[in-house]
């Protein structure tokens, strides 16, 4: 059965598990791909613990950081403006949260977050009657999805969860629960185990207030007809494989000849071993099995002009095993799409600079942030909508639309540089009256964005200061010619007051 199935799907990825492959007869039923990440596997190579990478996969967290760290935050704008503040209390509060199902979906393949309301109040919360919590799901607790055969989407969720706990004697135990909800319902019941005592659990149904599923699964490069995401550590897994098996063979390598050996070139060995080591019988010391030591032999003697002793080393233990990990190195830059100095690689040593790294950088960042928008979107649509249902407050359109910030490979001296030639080459425009100052204006406020406001408040700003300026610049020339007079009148005897000095 397994051979069949390895001549049907090839060889399966080790951050691979639960592929479904259904047969009648010799042929293969079409299904969707139920194909999901091994999630324990994606968090031991990003954490660089799982015992056969760990010479190897020093690469995945970079790789997954990078991309989350320069993705940065969302923004979210509400198409009714009395639903932006909802929005941004909401999403603000959860900043560490975002970032997290970034991580969580890049790293393995999907996130799900589930928005529910809790009744808050009380001395510990005096000043809201209640919160929308943003929930990660951890993907092990997801028993199954059941979803609709036709488009797909989700219908009903199936969790899973397994606790432990320790009684008055040091013993543990476990029990498990199992939670599902739909569009008009959710039941909670136990489901084996034991469960611990003086805890009150509220097992039973209970309705769906909301009228959907608040649950938003986050997905990472998924295909169509997927069920699940990719992880992007998925076509490093085995170059991370090869650089470790390739280290592990260069230390075990390292620790044969890394030692040094005493070479020795004598012409007469029984009178070296007897000089040296009191040995008057060689053939019978080597038949009892006896083995000469140099501890404490800090000095050898040779006899004759044709003897020499030295030790021998290897000069380069790696050899040739630096290019392959530099070729394996460059291997993992390439299919993770990751420039160089991500990974710690001094620049001036990089085949290319920062410069010609990035544009492959940000083109990535660009298709990340896309799959995640309609995620984000609707995620933003259940916040609305719980918000709606739990206040008196109806808005008129749950749609949002996202903006991010644009991603900017140069430093601030770059940035200041820019600045400068843009301003100098806008000024001689002008002088030349090649563009009026409007439009001047307008092309700089892609740099400043205060100039978007030149009109309303940065154009009386900078007359302003002008009119401060020049009244510094009239204070200075009025003292310089009251020290001229008071200079002319000293010469002619004369004080400030027009009477003669004595």
């Amino acid at each position: 059965m397994w051979a069949r199935i390895k001549n049907l799907v090839g060889e399966i990825s080790k951050l691979r598990v639960d592929s479904n492959i259904f047969t009648v007869g010799s042929s293969p039923i079409y299904t969707l791909d139920s194909s999901k990440v091994n999630y324990r596997m994606a968090r031991e190579l990003y954490d660089n613990i799982h015992e056969g990478y760990k010479l190897g996969a020093w690469g995945a967290k970079p790789v997954i950081n990078t991309i989350v760290g320069f993705m940065g935050l969302p923004d979210f704008t509400a198409v009714d403006e009395s639903a932006q503040d909802v929005l941004d209390s909401f999403f603000l509060e959860n900043q560490s949260q975002i970032q997290q199902t970034h991580k969580n979906a890049i790293r393995d393949g999907d996130c799900w977050v589930w928005i529910t309301r809790e009744e808050l109040g009380g001395t510990l919360y005096p000043e809201q009657d209640y919160q929308l919590v943003y929930n990660i799901i951890p993907p092990e607790q997801i028993k199954q999805i059941v979803r609709d055969p036709l488009t797909g989407k989700p219908i009903e969720y199936i969790f899973e969860y397994w606790s432990e706990w320790v009684d008055e004697y040091g013993i543990k135990k476990r029990f498990k629960i199992l939670d599902r909800i739909d569009a008009q319902r959710r039941i909670t019941k136990f489901e084996d185990g034991q469960l611990p005592r003086n805890v009150v659990f509220e097992f039973g149904e209970s309705k769906n207030p909301w009228g959907f599923i608040p649950i938003v699964q986050f997905s990472n490069n998924k295909e169509t007809g997927a069920v699940y995401g990719k992880s992007e550590l998925e076509p490093l897994e085995p170059f991370f494989k090869v650089y470790h098996a390739i280290m592990m063979s260069a230390i075990k390598g390292a620790k044969l000849h890394n030692t040094p050996r005493l070479k020795l070139r004598v012409k007469d060995v029984a009178r070296f071993l007897q000089v040296n080591f009191g040995v008057d019988d060689p053939v019978k010391f080597a038949s009892e099995g006896r083995t000469i030591k140099l501890e404490g032999k800090e000095l050898i003697l040779l006899t004759g002009s044709e003897e020499d002793a030295e030790f021998v080393e290897a000069s380069s233990v790696l050899g040739d095993t630096k290019d392959l990990l530099k070729l394996i190195f460059y291997c993992i830059v390439d299919v993770s799409e990751t420039p160089e100095f991500a990974f710690g690689t001094h620049t001036p040593s990089s085949h290319a600079s920062v410069v010609e790294q990035m544009p492959v950088l940000t083109k990535k960042i660009e298709r990340k942030r896309a799959q995640f928008e309609d995620s984000w979107k609707q995620l933003a649509r259940i916040v609305l909508a719980m918000e709606s249902k739990s206040t008196s407050v109806r808005f008129g359109s749950h749609a949002v639309s996202l903006t991010w910030e644009e991603v900017d490979p140069r430093d601030s001296k770059d940035v200041a540089q820019e600045l400068s030639l843009v301003v100098e080459a806008l000024e001689k425009a002008m002088r030349s009256s090649l563009i009026s100052q409007k439009s001047a204006v307008d092309y700089l406020a892609r740099y400043l964005e205060t100039m978007d406001t030149y009109d309303g408040g940065e154009r009386e700003g900078i007359i302003e200061t002008k009119y401060f300026m020049s009244g510094l610049e009239d204070a200075g020339i009025m003292q310089s010619e009251i020290e001229v007079i008071d200079k002319t009148l000293g010469e002619m005897g004369v004080n400030q007051n027009g009477k003669r000095m004595s």
